[in-house]
């Protein structure tokens, strides 16, 4: 274990995990960061799509939520204990395809059984029990990290004391869905892709386009005109060599195997399935929410948040405005920040 002040990284293994498919995912481990003092109350971070356990990270690299949690901060580490586990399916060092499958002692790779956001949240569920954290003052997550927050305030109502929900839908939606399959055609369609058999030391281009795409619907047209202003750079308009480096970026921090799992698990996300639809599913949440949307929001629209807050009792819902759309969650933290540290010390 690595500790930083009181901050400390460490991975929990939950043993076996029998999955929605039915499936039993043997020696599952999560891998963690947890930091404030360990008597506090306990809150709960669930991170996106590419995130990891990082939310606090160290001064060298910040994690990616910095802005949000620590010291002072509208999520205050000296007052409450953060967790946050790199989801089930990622590649930051929790079971997923780019770990060994201890009955082949080879890379599960594309033969990692489906995994849904259910199956994220009682992985999590099994290392807080490991840890010994009974109870959760609250679970907080945006986009990704949103579906398990849902999904935790049904799941395990009577842990859970308050759910925030940010940039997040109580399903993903089509225009969402259409998106990811581009993005898993480009990558499936890369030839040095091989079927998910790559070689490491490649690039998957494939994953570079997706995360192209991913930043184009993340963020708005107005945030790119600002920024870029068809100003060029060299032979190239700025806004290209912008995304052309980003691409490339992630292909030095991420598996493309288990980007194409955690998409198909965003998909098939739905609060209502095996519940009477997920207007029935509303009924069942008995703890406080705040949920917030943010303008320009193309994957998770405003109206459809704001659709859910109407029908689910003691909920309460904003509404921020800004040019980053769907990548609101992760900056302007003075905007929606307060909003978070009222709902937490009430």
């Amino acid at each position: 274990m690595v500790t930083h002040a009181n901050l400390s990284i460490g991975e929990v293994n939950i043993g076996s995990l029998c999955l929605d498919s039915g499936i039993e995912l043997p020696a599952v481990t999560l891998r963690y960061e947890r930091v404030g003092p360990v008597d506090a109350p306990t809150i709960l971070v669930c991170h996106a799509l590419t995130g990891n356990h990082l939310t606090i990270g160290t001064p060298d690299e910040p994690g990616w939520w910095s802005g949000l949690v620590g010291y002072d901060l509208p999520v205050d580490t000296t007052k409450f204990q953060v967790i946050t586990f790199n989801v089930l399916g990622s590649c930051y060092g929790s079971t997923g395809p780019s770990t060994i499958n201890p009955f082949t002692n080879e890379l599960y790779r594309m033969r990692f059984p489906k995994i849904t956001i259910r199956d994220m949240v009682r992985a999590q569920h099994a290392a807080l029990m490991k840890i010994g954290i009974p109870k959760l003052h609250a679970v907080i997550g945006g986009s990704l990290g949103g579906m398990q927050a849902f999904e935790w305030g049904l799941l395990y109502p009577s842990m859970v004391e308050r759910l925030i929900l940010l940039a997040t839908t109580p399903s993903l939606s089509d225009y969402g869905i259409a998106y990811n399959h581009i993005a898993e055609r480009v990558i499936k369609s890369d030839s040095l892709w091989r079927d998910g058999n790559y070689d490491n030391t490649e690039q998957i281009q494939g994953l570079e386009i997706a995360r192209m795409i991913g930043l184009v619907t993340y963020r708005s047209a107005s945030l790119f005109s600002e920024r870029f202003g068809r100003q060029r750079r060299e032979d190239n308009f700025s806004v290209a060599s912008y995304l052309d480096y980003q691409g490339k970026k992630i292909t030095q921090r991420f598996d493309p195997n288990s980007y194409l799992y955690l998409l198909d698990a965003m998909n098939s996300h739905d609060i209502g399935y095996g519940r009477g639809g997920w207007k029935e599913a509303c009924q069942h949440y008995v703890c406080p929410i705040l949920s917030i949307s943010y303008e320009n929001d193309l994957i998770y629209e405003p109206r459809s948040i704001a659709e859910f807050t109407s029908v689910t009792p003691n909920c309460s819902y904003h509404h921020v405005h800004t040019i980053y759309g769907h990548d609101g969650f992760l900056v302007e933290f003075d905007k929606w920040g307060p909003l978070i540290h009222d709902f937490i010390n009430k």
